[in-house]
């Protein structure tokens, strides 16, 4: 084999990566926010449920419940997750029928 024919082996050996210019990178779905996030909001006192909503303008936002006000667990939800608003609703206990 000559040289030629030696280094095109080499090189398709080598692990081919993709180069991307930075800020190229799919962001994160609203989806995907929601289930990173989920476990955490949850844990908060009061949070009852993490669902995705939209804004008044229809832009998707993660909405978080709390069975009732609860001024220092609204403090502790942030007010933007990973680029997507977060609003806060008061929707009371949720109980299976």
């Amino acid at each position: 084999m000559n040289r030629f024919g030696l280094a095109l082996l080499l090189l398709g050996l080598l692990p081919v990566q993709s180069v991307e210019a930075k800020g190229s990178v799919m962001p994160p779905t609203i989806e995907q926010v929601r289930a990173t996030h989920q476990d955490r909001l949850l844990a908060l006192p009061g949070v009852v449920s993490v669902g995705i909503g939209r804004d008044a303008q229809g832009r998707s936002v993660i909405v978080v419940g709390l069975d009732e006000p609860r001024p220092q667990t609204q403090a502790a939800i942030p007010r933007e997750l990973d680029g997507y608003a977060v609003r806060v609703e008061i929707v009371g206990t949720i109980r299976t029928q």
